[in-house]
């Protein structure tokens, strides 16, 4: 599941894993990624906009020349940064409007900054609340599927693909194959580093899910739920801030009237069709709700297998 590319100007780092740094090197990848825009190389996309009357002249008054890879990616990169979400209920309730937001919403921007611990990686740091894109620019263990993946022997064969500076092959490889289950590992080699993915801006969460790296989560109940039991306690690579939080039903409603209010006025209409159609899976379906995981203590790490 792809990051969202609203206020992706201000990630620090790109997809998932962080795997580049800039919107254009970001742009490149997916064209040639085999189960995406599938060319062979970027200038078989060039030849096909080439191909395009249209593209020429905008090349041309642009950019002075012809199609190419370089402005490419520019134009793409260019577009994405036009891409601003702001200007959310919550963004006037901050600004000093309190009837912005209702009473569920500020309950749960509260919870969001203490109880519910999203703030250890949703805010500059654990005292510093973030309102402006919620994101700490870190990568975090959150107990996605790891259990599911035989990690060491995927590391090592990551290891000698990195070797080879091959980025397209490691985006594919971050993509298509079980080496998705690695995360961050890809860039640095750390160990520490195995299933830690980029906290993503929740800024129009509302209208950006599936959830999650790997899109496994379908409403934000079940985001929550997640979090709530704790998910992940036998992952020995588990962030250490990931616990059991003891939240009650009233509390997760709250939090997700909060991240509702994150929407901004272009999606207004969608999130509030969305928020609707959650909110009835959620009177159902809870997947990952575990009340009594929720409330219990957090049991003791296991160690990294050898």
């Amino acid at each position: 599941m792809p990051p969202t590319v609203l206020n992706a100007l201000y990630n620090k780092t790109q997809f998932w894993d962080g795997r580049v740094n800039t919107l254009e090197e970001q742009a490149a990848l997916p064209i040639v990624n085999s189960v995406e825009m599938g060319h062979p190389n970027l200038d078989a996309a060039v030849a096909q906009i080439a191909a395009v009357e249209e593209y020429q002249q905008a090349f041309r008054v642009v950019f002075g020349r012809p199609p190419n890879g370089a402005d490419l990616v520019r134009a793409i990169a260019s577009y994405e940064r036009t891409q601003l979400s702001f200007d959310s209920p919550f963004d006037h309730f901050i600004a000093g409007d309190k009837n912005a937001i209702d009473d569920s919403a500020k309950r749960g921007w509260e919870l969001f900054n203490n109880q519910a611990r999203c703030n250890k990686c949703h805010a500059l740091t654990d005292t510093t609340r973030d309102v402006t894109n919620l994101i700490d620019n870190d990568f975090h263990n959150i107990g996605v599927l790891i259990v599911q993946h035989k990690v060491v022997p995927l590391a090592r064969q990551a290891e000698e693909l990195i070797k080879t500076g091959d980025t397209p092959a490691i985006d594919q490889a971050a993509i298509q194959t079980d080496m998705s289950a690695l995360g961050r590992f890809l860039v640095t080699k750390k160990e520490p580093d195995i299933a830690s993915f980029k906290t993503p801006n929740i800024r129009n969460v509302l209208v950006t899910g599936p959830y999650f790296h790997d899109g496994s989560q379908e409403t934000l109940w079940d985001v929550v739920d997640h979090y709530n039991k704790g998910a992940g306690l036998q992952d020995p690579y588990l962030d250490q801030d990931i616990q059991p939080l003891a939240l009650t039903e009233s509390d997760i409603d709250d939090l997700v009237a909060f991240m509702a209010a994150l929407t901004s006025p272009n999606y207004k209409e969608q999130g509030a069709t969305e928020l609707a159609r959650q909110r009835a899976i959620s009177k159902t379906t809870r997947p990952q709700r575990d009340t009594v995981r929720a409330f219990a203590p957090k049991p003791p790490r296991p160690p990294p297998p050898k």
